[in-house]
């Protein structure tokens, strides 16, 4: 839109079905986002109007909330629903906190979708062949494009805790801030758009898949997560003494109810998958323990005033409005309903089939499809809408041919 046009308060409409779209461009069946597909009204939101520092000439973005023309917010938006999920904890004077971590891989570009990612070359010409977790190292010649990236930042208002290389050839990590739900949400997107923008600048490619390199670690968007009293800003999940509560409990109690109800929503992709079925790091399990990153879901080593949930199944992949609304949404009904949680595990330990989570999008799909936790929760509408879209992205993953079954199948008898 031009930039008069947004002044004057002109109404950008789009079709609904765009909410459902599907990653290769293709729609589901319309009776999923309604027969007429009528437009819905883009309506932006007054705190998140963005100069975009990298861009010349000047441009800006503004995140849009997608309502229906009749005022209310449209079912099928992520953020509505994260906005929902929100509502539901004030209403009991309650307000959920959250950070998020990502981890995200820096290539060279890759022209060739069928030749695996390359780290790029470094000052002294080789490229990086793993073992730098923590480095401070600046041989990879990436701080050209860090110091803009830290510079875009500040620019758009994001503020950054840590930053630092990951396990991964060429992977990284950054901690953002702890704070609102939404907040935290519209950061991570607005990062993650940041990070492709000035990556294209540097001549390099910013990958946000789970797991884009074999035999490599993948690529997570841990949720850490409090709840708070609205007013007081007491946390919730500590007692006078210091010691945890029975909301504490229950919120992880409702966890473990969901999680694996909501592993699609977590894991959305085909490539997800192939992260957690390597668990170093990144569990597929409902399990909980404290400071053991073998549980999906961890208790970090904290003060009482910061004693939070880490929610470690998310990708780098997921969609941040929803992973959050999902991972919130089972902590409140987990505190409605009072469940308790299993025992916590510790050490080493073999995960329970009551808490094992579904290992391919797959399997992940139909245990959403049979979720009347999900329909709950979420509506009916977005549930079948999403499931109907990632349907489409599974089919057509299952239209191709991999290298591997050429390789390794074509000479069987």
């Amino acid at each position: 839109m031009t930039a008069e046009g947004f002044l004057e308060g002109r109404r950008l409409q789009m079709a609904r079905g765009v909410l459902l779209q599907c990653i290769m461009g293709g729609y589901p069946e319309s009776r999923f986002y309604g027969s007429d597909d009528g437009d819905l009204a883009l309506v932006p939101d007054a705190a998140h109007i963005h100069r975009l520092p990298w861009s010349t000439p000047p441009r800006a973005l503004a995140i849009c909330d997608a309502d229906e023309l009749t005022g209310e917010s449209s079912r099928l938006s992520t953020r509505g629903q994260l906005k929902a999920v929100i509502a539901r904890y004030a209403a009991r004077g309650l307000a959920p906190v959250v950070a998020t971590e990502l981890e995200f891989f820096v290539f060279a570009p890759n022209t060739d979708p069928t030749q695996p990612f390359r780290p790029p070359l470094g000052l002294d010409g080789r490229r990086e062949v793993g073992f730098s977790a923590f480095s401070i190292s600046s041989n990879n010649g990436l701080r050209p494009f860090f110091n803009e990236v830290y510079e875009c930042m500040a620019a758009l208002g994001l503020p950054r805790d840590t930053f630092m290389h990951e396990m991964g050839v060429s992977q990284f990590e950054i901690n953002l801030l702890h704070g609102d739900p939404l907040l935290l949400a519209d950061q991570t997107f607005l990062f993650k758009h940041l990070l492709k923008e000035v990556a294209l600048k540097h001549g390099l490619t910013v990958v946000c898949m789970a797991k884009p390199l074999a035999k490599t670690a993948g690529s997570s968007m841990h949720i850490h997560q409090s709840v708070v009293e609205l007013g007081t800003g007491r946390n919730v999940f500590s007692d006078a003494a210091g010691q945890p509560t029975a909301t504490f409990r229950h919120f992880i109690g409702g966890q473990q109810a969901g999680m694996a109800d909501f592993t699609a929503l977590f894991a959305p992709n085909v490539n997800s998958y192939q992260r957690l079925c390597h668990p170093y790091a990144s569990p597929n399990n409902a399990c909980w323990s404290h400071d053991n990153r073998a549980a999906g879901l961890r208790i970090p080593a904290s003060s009482p005033v910061a004693r939070r949930v880490e929610n470690r199944l998310p990708g780098a992949d997921a969609n941040p409005y929803l992973a959050i609304a999902a991972s919130l949404a089972a902590g409140l009904h987990g505190i409605e309903n009072q469940l308790e949680p299993t025992p916590a595990i510790q050490g080493e330990f073999e995960v329970p089939e009551a808490l094992s989570l579904p290992c391919t999008l797959h399997a992940a799909l139909e245990r959403l499809k049979r979720s009347h936790l999900a329909k709950e929760l979420f509506g009916k509408e977005f549930i079948e809408g999403y499931i109907a879209s990632k349907t489409m992205e599974l089919t057509s993953f299952l239209d191709e041919i991999t290298p591997w079954e050429r390789r390794v199948l074509a000479a069987q008898a």
